[in-house]
């Protein structure tokens, strides 16, 4: 699989797998049970995707233009900061009964 079609489809996925999480955050009640952890492992599946579609992208295309993956990169970011305030908010209430 050439290399463009590899940094398009880890860059799609990954804003598939942000915009999910961005909407689980805004609709926390869709998921009462373990919401923020399943937010938590989306956001982290952001980043993972969208910076691999950059190395990728940097490495082997000429003129890599990476303005989107960078866009799922911060999408990443913002859905693991908010999640993951929600999951220290529920481990705190967890130790301190």
């Amino acid at each position: 699989m050439p290399a463009a079609s590899v940094v398009r489809l880890l860059t799609w996925i990954g804003l598939a797998t942000g915009l999910l999480g961005g909407l689980l955050i805004a609709f926390p009640n869709v998921l009462p049970a373990g919401g923020p952890w399943v937010q938590l492992a989306l956001g982290i599946a952001t980043l993972v995707l969208a910076f691999r579609a950059r190395k990728i992208g940097i490495a082997e295309i000429d003129g890599f233009d990476g303005r989107l993956s960078l866009a799922a990169a911060l999408l990443g970011f913002l859905v693991v900061f908010f999640a993951g305030q929600v999951a220290f908010g529920i481990l705190v209430d967890v130790a301190n009964p």
